[in-house]
């Protein structure tokens, strides 16, 4: 069974380099709370809050952050890799460069977030909010956008080859150099109107 903590509030912790696996985190707060090349392994935060935390060169596989609150957090090469992040928010955090293999990130409020040369691959990401955000020269391969927030996305240069674009209007996006494959320039073609034959 995994070691539970609930509702504790952790403020100025380092824990610079930890490990940590198997720990589930209901309602907890961390405040100022320094994971730097930390590592979770099967770890669950449930609606959780991080306010200025520091998630540097930290390394995420198979964890879990559901319903939790980032607000002003660092994640300056932070990996995630396999893990859910369902309905959790965003606010404020520096987001460069990130990267995510994987996983679950439908419902994710991510607007205007700052995603430039971001590397987002084959995670799920239905619903997720992205509206205003900046992927220029992004990677976001293989993701599943069904359903998602795209309007007034920064997507110029970015590589969007196998991702689902059904919710794109390519007339509220920067898209300059932006690359698709066949399949989804049909798509667009489609919401702009064309009939494709």
């Amino acid at each position: 069974m995994p070691e539970l903590t609930e509702s504790v509030t952790f403020r100025h912790e380092d824990w610079y380099g930890e490990e940590l696996a198997d720990r589930h985190f209901v309602g907890c707060e961390f405040f100022e709370v320094d994971l730097t090349e930390a590592v979770t392994r099967g770890a669950v935060f449930t609606g959780c809050t991080f306010g200025n935390v520091l998630f540097n060169a930290s390394r995420h596989q198979d964890s879990a952050f559901t319903r939790c609150v980032f607000k002003r957090c660092n994640f300056f090469e932070a990996q995630f890799i396999g893990c859910k992040m369902v309905g959790s928010t965003f606010v404020e955090c520096q987001l460069r460069p990130l990267r995510v293999d994987g996983g679950d990130w439908s419902f994710v409020a991510l607007p205007g977030a700052d995603l430039r040369g971001a590397w987002l691959s084959g995670v799920r990401m239905r619903e997720a909010d992205l509206s205003g955000a900046n992927l220029t020269d992004a990677t976001v391969a293989g993701v599943d956008l069904s359903g998602a927030q795209l309007q007034k996305c920064r997507l110029g240069g970015a590589d969007l080859r196998r991702s689902d674009l059904t919710a794109l209007d390519p007339t509220t996006v920067e898209r300059a150099g932006a690359m698709v494959d066949v399949e989804q320039a049909v798509v667009i073609a489609q919401a702009l109107g064309f009939r494709v034959g």
